[in-house]
């Protein structure tokens, strides 16, 4: 297996460790490759790695035991799946599998936490990831109380542009609705019209961004927050 170095690395999260932290991990990373609908986390499974994902895009999913279902969170290049196990839980009733292919570095959890055991720096690097990613679950439920559809919708599509880093996104109909909680068709009408504001083209299966300043201007004061607080925190691209 090829030694993965620190140059070669994407991830934001492993690039803002310490040299000597990313060290602690490398005899244990392994670079794979993601298909759509890989599962990282199983809802209620012991969880044995975590998912350091370098590209493509991961989604956590809530789901009740009346088979109802919202997407609570986003992991792209910025984050890592399996965030309950940095807080010493085995199993989360959350889910999180790929929706975009992509790649990752996959790192045992026993690694990660001997890393954090032994390294005040990097354990205070994960627990401000942990803050984010709380932040941005707080800001969602804001923008589900206070903001309209189309607001909401500009604000996913920020995040997944934040995470995937290309203007012409493989985002499904059924994935937008899986994220705003909403049928299919409500989609399709509020993507109707951030086209018709030229903010975005939408295909079959697809979304193009043509004016992010215009989609960050739709979603308000529901986007940005929690995108500032981890370049605060953990660093800016």
């Amino acid at each position: 297996m090829t030694m993965i170095v620190r140059t070669d690395i994407h991830n934001r999260l492993l690039r803002a460790l310490d040299p000597e932290a990313f060290d602690m991990l490398q005899s244990g990373m392994e670079r794979i490759e993601l298909p759509q609908r890989t599962v990282l986390v199983e809802s209620d499974q012991p969880t044995d790695h975590v998912f350091f994902l370098e590209s493509g895009l991961a989604s956590v999913v809530a789901r009740t035991i009346d088979d109802e279902a919202i997407e609570v969170g986003h992991v792209g290049w910025e984050g890592l799946s399996g965030t309950h196990r940095l807080l010493r839980l085995e199993t989360t009733p959350n889910r999180t599998f790929i929706q975009i292919e992509g790649y990752a570095i996959k790192v045992p959890v026993q690694a990660l936490h001997r890393l954090i055991d032994e390294d005040a720096r990097s354990r205070d690097l994960f627990l401000h990831y942990i803050h984010i990613c709380e932040l941005q679950l707080a800001h969602s439920a804001l923008a589900n109380g206070r903001y309209n559809m189309v607001e909401r919708l500009s604000r996913w599509l920020l995040m997944c542009h934040d995470r995937i880093r290309d203007d012409d996104m493989a985002l499904t109909h059924e994935f937008l609705s899986l994220m705003l909680g909403v049928r299919r068709s409500g989609v399709t009408d509020n993507l109707h019209i951030l086209e018709g504001m030229r903010a975005i083209k939408a295909t079959r299966g697809r979304i193009l961004i043509r004016d992010r300043a215009k989609l960050e201007e739709i979603a308000g004061g529901c986007y940005g927050s929690p995108e500032k607080e981890y370049d605060r925190l953990i660093g800016s691209r």
